[in-house]
């Protein structure tokens, strides 16, 4: 049977043999264009031996993976010397990945452990990372160990402020050189921890010595003994040594509180007599009130005094002449009381006068 030409085909053939050419063509544009993006990552990977195939890096990003991540992480082991073997996969690096870790600072932080011959696999790496600590910087500092400053200055404090038995106030600075412990990296004590267990050490040394004197003659006993407890126990770093940078005399505390303590003493020795003084006032108050409350009284029986006379009169007991007998001896009596000026009512009269 003669081909017939595509102008002459039955209309019956026309549209499916135009959805597949649709077809055809979309799909080779599809590989074009994963070929045009992939091309030069999947040419670096074939160069240096990565062993990650285009269709790894077609199926990375249908695994929201960064394709350039993981390619150049793989290059980067595979140029300094770590294999598959080693745990450096694409499967891991991936995994690192979609965990939220830091592919990149994981693998420069093996090559720099190998290149320095420190024990350290991919699982340890990637568990420092994703536990939040910059595994690379560890590495880093175990090869070459930093200095820390205690205090931190960053912190507001620029010194540990001790005080010795005789009442001195030191103030030092102090410089703790540690080292990464990469075994203990993993749940071990951070730098604050150092810092804190250090000036825990100074504060006790200083402390227990007899003088100030003492610590300003030697005072690298305070590195000694502060360097014999073990602070570097349970901790991520290891203390390799620590340098008092400066030590400053203070204030005299002792005196202070000394100062202080007497000072606090008057004040109650002072409030003791304020509540005397105020108590005999009261006592003072009470009794002239009493004083006062008796002369009432003597007043109010010397009143009844007419009235007894008048009644002795009713009664026949007293006489006139006995009467004007005893008018006569309380005349005299008046008289001899107003010379000596020890008159009851004068004396009654001059406590009762304003301003006596």
């Amino acid at each position: 049977m003669a081909q017939l030409p595509f102008a002459q085909m039955p209309s019956d053939m026309t549209v499916p043999f135009m959805v597949g050419a649709g077809v055809i063509i979309l799909f080779a544009f599809a590989l074009f264009v994963l070929f045009a993006k992939y091309f030069n990552l999947w040419i670096q990977s074939v160069t240096t031996n990565a062993g990650i195939g285009l269709f790894d890096l077609v199926g990375m990003t249908f695994r929201k993976v960064n394709p350039n991540v993981i390619v150049r992480s793989k290059i980067m082991a595979v140029q300094a010397g770590i294999s598959d073997k080693d745990g450096v996969t694409r499967q891991s690096l991936e995994a690192h990945y979609l965990a939220g870790g830091n592919v990149p600072n994981v693998v420069r932080a093996l090559i720099a452990a190998n290149r320095a011959d420190i024990p350290l696999s991919w699982k340890r790496a990637s568990a420092i990372d994703l536990a939040g600590r910059n595994v690379l910087d560890a590495v880093q500092t175990s090869v070459n160990p930093k200095v820390i400053d205690c205090p931190d200055p960053a912190k507001g404090r620029q010194t540990i402020d001790a005080v010795a038995k005789d009442g001195i106030q030191l103030k030092v600075k102090a410089r703790v050189t540690v080292r990464t412990n990469i075994d203990r990296l993993v749940g071990g004590a951070t730098e604050e921890t150092i810092i804190a267990r250090v000036g825990e050490g100074i504060v006790t040394t200083i402390g227990s010595a007899e003088t100030h004197n003492a610590v300003l003659e030697n005072p690298d006993t305070i590195s000694k003994r502060v360097l014999e407890k073990g602070l570097d126990a349970g901790s991520a770093f290891e203390i390799l040594s620590i340098d008092i940078a400066d030590v400053d005399v203070g204030d005299n505390i002792g005196a202070n509180l000394q100062a202080a303590q007497a000072e606090a003493d008057v004040r109650v020795a002072r409030a003791k007599a304020e509540e005397r003084r105020a108590a005999a006032v009261a006592t003072e108050q009470e009794n002239v009130a009493l004083v006062q409350e008796n002369r009432a009284k003597v007043v109010a029986a010397e009143a009844e005094v007419p009235l007894a006379i008048a009644e002795a009169f009713r009664k026949g007991n007293l006489g006139i002449a006995e009467y004007y007998s005893l008018k006569n001896v309380q005349a005299d009596t008046e008289m001899r009381s107003a010379i000596a000026g020890t008159s009851a009512n004068s004396s009654l009269r001059r406590e009762t006068t304003p301003g006596s």
